[in-house]
């Protein structure tokens, strides 16, 4: 727990709102996984906040992972990748 103390995670959802999209997800990777093609593994479903994914294994039971798709505000661009979309749309040069 220590390790989590200095970070803030916000979410734009009260906790029932949160708890609602958490179990459609779950549901929408259920279905996803039993649907999926012969030769695949998992069954995925996200939105902007939550990424939840059902891996294949061994076993009878897939293994459940739910992650949360981190995003900071103050994340500066990559100068790299705005050089290349001003250098291909030929925009903002001299500015």
């Amino acid at each position: 727990m220590r390790s989590y103390d200095l970070y803030v995670i916000c979410i734009d959802k009260t906790p029932e709102e949160f708890k609602e999209t958490l179990v459609s997800l779950l549901k929408k990777a259920i279905k996803a996984y039993e649907s999926r093609g012969p030769n695949l593994r998992h069954g995925i479903a996200l939105d902007k906040h939550v990424t939840v994914i059902l891996s294949q294994t061994e076993g009878d039971s897939p293994l459940c992972g739910i992650y949360f798709n981190l995003h900071s505000p103050y994340q500066k661009p990559n100068p790299v990748r705005g050089r290349l979309v001003r250098e291909a749309t030929g925009g903002l040069e001299g500015a």
